[in-house]
């Protein structure tokens, strides 16, 4: 069973030969969804984990929708806990939840469109999904150390420090960094403006002085060198004058990360992990932060509160009567008692005015 999706849609034309048949079926609600606007990227997705379930379907001779009943879809949510891969591995729970929640939107639709008389899966439960924290945030002097790798005496390593730069300020997505545009960048104002973003959303951010500064640099430097042809507009391009895949701009950021040797491994999503974790430790209000990563719930933004420890520890240190050794308590005390002002130097006016 794939868990990335496949270079080529897995339901064949010779699986649409019969007009009423499941995979039909399948092939007109992803164009439904298309026609509702829905992004490519999800009814790719879709697609990918409902052709999943068909080939599942296949091999069990259940070839139309009518045919599938509850008990059936009960028996691949069964499937998909009980599978393991050739190395053994099992799916995560996540990753069952992609597969089957398709099934519930799909069986949905075969029902509104009078396909069947009954939803088989309007009571199929999902598993409960665990709420895990990031397992790598990047302190500031960690983030910083990841900037300093690219070699600033290749062009393409100016260019590569703007798209850190931009991960970092910003937070944005990979896909979203990818898809930049020239007349996205406000320099003046300090702002990229994000075109339809995750769920086809836009939105306005702002950007930090130091990322335009990169960027301004990489405009003037490097990128007149890297466009071929006809100039499409696209912010930052290959070597090759194309835009960035998703993909690509994945492995460049984990060969920085490893480049680093900072003892932590990951991507794009790092650096959007610290910037809104070091923003809500230095006091940003969680909405802001909300606006920044573009979340529709803020229930998903307060994950970070989880691992903004800073202020947690600082508190607990300062209330937490078994927080410090007790000589440290002592010295201390001690040193601060030694630091009090003498009441001579309060009442001179002249001690008070170089202060």
């Amino acid at each position: 069973m794939a868990r990335r999706r496949p270079k080529k849609a897995r339901i064949q034309p010779a699986d649409t030969v019969d007009p009423e048949g499941l995979g039909v079926w399948i092939c007109r609600f992803l164009e439904s969804l298309r026609v509702r606007n829905y992004a490519e990227a999800t009814v790719e997705n879709r697609e990918d984990y409902l052709a999943v379930f068909f080939d599942w379907c296949k091999e069990r001779s259940l070839t139309r929708p009518q045919q599938i009943t509850r008990p059936h879809l009960q028996r691949y949510q069964r499937h998909l806990f009980y599978y393991r891969s050739p190395t053994g591995k099992a799916l995560s729970f996540r990753s069952q939840v992609n597969l089957l929640a398709p099934l519930r939107a799909f069986f949905k639709w075969l029902t509104r469109e009078n396909v069947l008389l009954y939803n088989p899966a309007s009571e199929l439960d999902l598993p409960r999904l665990e709420r895990r924290l990031p397992r790598a945030i990047l302190t500031a002097d960690e983030a910083e150390a990841v900037l300093g790798v690219p070699d600033l005496r290749d062009p393409l390593g100016v260019r590569d420090r703007a798209i850190l730069e931009v991960f970092y300020s910003t937070g944005m997505r990979r896909m979203e960094v990818a898809t930049l545009n020239l007349y996205d960048l406000d320099s003046e104002r300090g702002t990229v403006f994000v075109r339809q973003g995750k769920g086809k959303k836009d939105r306005m951010i702002p950007i930090g002085e130091r990322a335009v500064a990169w960027c301004q640099r990489y405009l003037d430097e490097v990128r007149p060198s890297l466009v071929y042809g006809n100039d499409e507009g696209t912010l930052f391009l290959t070597r090759r004058g194309e835009v960035f895949t998703p993909d690509r701009l994945t492995q460049m950021v984990t060969r920085y990360v490893e480049a680093a040797d900072i003892g932590k491994r990951g991507s794009c999503h790092l650096f959007r992990h610290a910037m809104a974790t070091l923003m809500l430790e230095n006091g940003a209000d969680i909405r802001f932060i909300q606006e920044m990563l573009g979340h529709a719930a803020l229930t998903t933004t307060q994950l970070y509160t989880k691992v903004a420890i800073q202020k947690l520890k600082e508190i607990h240190t300062a209330t937490h009567p078994g927080a410090r050794l007790p000589g440290k308590r002592t010295s201390q005390a001690e040193g601060s008692k030694e630091e009090e002002p003498r009441p001579e130097s309060q009442e001179s006016p002249d001690h008070s005015d170089k202060r």
